[in-house]
């Protein structure tokens, strides 16, 4: 599992897509999946995955020049994910198979294309001194402050729309194994608790006293940074799978 967010990412302006991922952060998931097939051509499946996405500005160092200070913003973050999805399958070289043929049989490697919705459970976390703290309490870009109307507290559980591409290779009659690359993309933008400009410091610690306010070391807003560093794109996740089935 991989995530493509505000924090960390590649040389240059933060974009869409696949142009800020980082496979070095991706991370091992446990996925359990109910399957139902007709005719080979068409699959629909319900699955369980739980994983963690992670990232941070670090990543950036040797080409802190070409980040607009994004390197300098030095914010990292941690998220474990629990999904579950609903998918449906598209098998198009077995839409020509013969209807009644019982000596037919499926091509050896086949490409597959999958749809979905899922409902999933966040919680970005950012380390204080050995602790991990969650950043959703925090409201560190001012969400819920009268100062910042527009901005409202993000919920920690949300939809995304899984799209993928595979390929099936056929071990034998009775089994097969799968490979695919699934792209969620999410409805909502703090996957890593980042998403607009920082909040005005002075006001954050009006609202949270009690709480440590460091962001520089990754838990609050900074004040010597320009909040136009920060820039905007939205939050999605990939996983890669590779499954044995029956």
């Amino acid at each position: 599992m991989n995530c493509l967010t505000d924090i960390g990412g590649r040389k240059g302006i933060g974009k869409k897509f696949i142009k800020d991922l980082n496979l070095g952060k991706r991370n091992l998931v446990q996925a359990f999946m109910l399957a139902a097939n007709f005719k080979y051509a068409f699959a629909l499946r319900a699955e369980v995955t739980i994983g963690k996405i992670q990232a941070d500005d670090k990543v950036l160092e040797s080409v802190k020049a070409s980040t607009y200070g994004r390197y300098e913003r030095n914010l990292s973050f941690r998220s474990n994910i629990n999904e579950i999805m609903l998918a449906a399958e598209f098998h198009p070289m077995f839409i020509f198979a013969p209807k009644d043929d019982d000596d037919w049989t499926p091509p050896l490697l086949s490409p597959y294309l999958l749809a979905g919705v899922s409902l999933f459970h966040f919680n970005p976390q950012a380390n204080l001194n050995g602790k991990w703290i969650d950043l959703q309490p925090l409201a560190t870009e001012g969400q819920g402050f009268a100062e910042y109307p527009n901005r409202q507290p993000y919920k920690l559980n949300q939809i995304s729309i899984p799209l993928g591409v595979g390929v099936r290779y056929e071990l034998g009659s009775q089994f097969f194994a799968k490979a695919e690359f699934v792209y969620r993309i999410t409805n909502t933008d703090y996957l890593d608790d980042v998403s607009t400009e920082y909040v005005d410091p002075q006001i954050f610690n009006a609202y949270s006293a009690a709480k440590t306010c460091q962001r520089d070391i990754s838990i609050c807003p900074q004040k010597d940074l320009d909040p136009t560093f920060i820039v905007t794109k939205a939050t999605n996740a990939a996983i890669l799978n590779i499954r044995i089935l029956t």
